[in-house]
Order: structure tokens, then sequence, then C-alpha cells
């Protein structure tokens, strides 16, 4: 089986990082071979999935959306356990935000290669970055240079993870929206750890996103759209 190298899959959450990442893919690969996959993880805020949806649906690409509730089930964490507040203190153990979900990022991107292998697609998109984020192991770039390694090693296939925000800042990670044409699509996104709709402006993934509107100079789209 021959891998079409010029094929992209975007892990697309339905956010602000992996929808500028799908508006990179598609500048770099062509529309037509760009396609999408979203995880049904237990998620508490299933809001997600519909934005996921209708931002594959307005940049014209297909989307997947690929069930693996383990991580409901294993719960621990405020993105997956409704008992525990997005506002509780950072664990004593680990030291890691309370929205550290474990593996996530390893688990998506391994599923996503999966999918990949099946489709003969040659790259995967993430929008993982190192920058400006929130002490998330699985997002540091040697985190990512190791997964893809092992990948293909484990599939005997060459699949190239691409990370194209992970040096970014956030307000860079909007100038490269504006510059992809991806402002548009940015109003469909969701962002907020609380799950709100308009965001509540007040938790750490809402003030990330705000500061890096404010010094790229550029008016939040979702925000416009509300």
């Amino acid at each position: 089986m021959n891998v079409a190298v010029e094929k992209a899959l975007v892990v697309l959450s339905g956010g602000q990082d992996s929808t500028t990442c799908l508006y990179w893919a598609i500048d770099r690969f062509g529309r037509e071979n760009v396609s999408s996959v979203t995880f049904d993880y237990g998620q508490r805020h299933r809001i997600e999935l519909d934005c996921a949806r209708r931002i594959a649906e307005h940049a014209g690409i297909d989307n997947v959306c690929l069930p693996i509730d383990t991580f409901a089930a294993l719960g621990g964490d405020a993105l997956t356990d409704d008992l525990i507040a997005v506002s509780d203190p950072t664990g004593a153990e680990t030291n890691l935000p309370v929205t550290f979900v474990a593996g996530r990022n390893l688990i998506f991107l391994t599923f996503a290669a999966a999918h990949a292998y099946r489709h003969d697609i040659g790259h995967l998109v993430t929008g993982v970055a190192q920058t400006d984020y929130s002490g998330y192991p699985d997002c540091r770039e040697e985190t990512i240079a190791a997964l893809q390694k092992t990948i293909g090693l484990g599939m005997d296939r060459k699949i190239e993870i691409h990370t194209p925000l992970m040096h970014r800042s956030k307000k860079e990670t909007v100038e490269l929206a504006v510059q992809l044409g991806a402002m548009d699509a940015m109003g469909l996104t969701h962002t907020c750890y609380n799950g709100m709709q308009p965001p509540c402006g007040q938790c750490a993934a809402c003030e990330l996103r705000a500061k890096g509107f404010a010094e790229a100079g550029v008016a939040d789209p979702l925000l416009v759209a509300k």
C-alpha cells in the first residue's frame, strides 16, 4: 500500500488552535487533500463536538468523530469530571493544572495515526504548543517527536506529525489565523473551560485567548459573533 503523503489529517477539537491548524493544512496541502478527526472522549462540554463539525463544514472538509470515552471513566481532571471545577488549585502531586487530561494528546495522535493508516494519509496536524500553554507535558516538542518515532515504528510506515503552533505565542497564532483567512471560522470556535457560550472570560483558556487577540490588535470573531 502506497502512502499518499500529500494528504493531511487535522486533529480538530473545535477550538482556536486546531482551527488555525486546519487552515494551515488547507494552505499547505490543498483543501481537497485535507480531512479532520474529532474525538468524543467523554468531555464535559459537548459543545466542542458541534463546533468541530460546524468548522469543518464551513471550511469545506470532511470530519469524522471517533468515540474514545475511556478518559471519562478514568476521571480525575476538570475536563471530564463534573465534580472538579476548572478553578480548583493545581494538584500538589503533579503540579499540573486540573484541566490536564493525562495522556490525551498521546491517545489522540495514536488514534489519528491509525485512521490515517487506513486512509493512506501521510501527515497529521495538531495544535499543540509549548510557548503559551498550560504546562501540559504532552504539548512539548520532545514529546511529539518521540511519539512520531514510536508511531512510525509501530505501524511500519512514515507518518509525519506537524505542529504549526509549537513555538508561536497566542498573539502569533492569531496573526497566523488572520494571514490564513481563518477568522470567519474563528467565530464558530469554542475555547472556554467552563463550557460557556458566550465564553465566561474568566477561566485560564478565556484569559489566554483574550490576551492573544488583544496583543495582536484583532477583534475576536467569537465575541463579535455573540
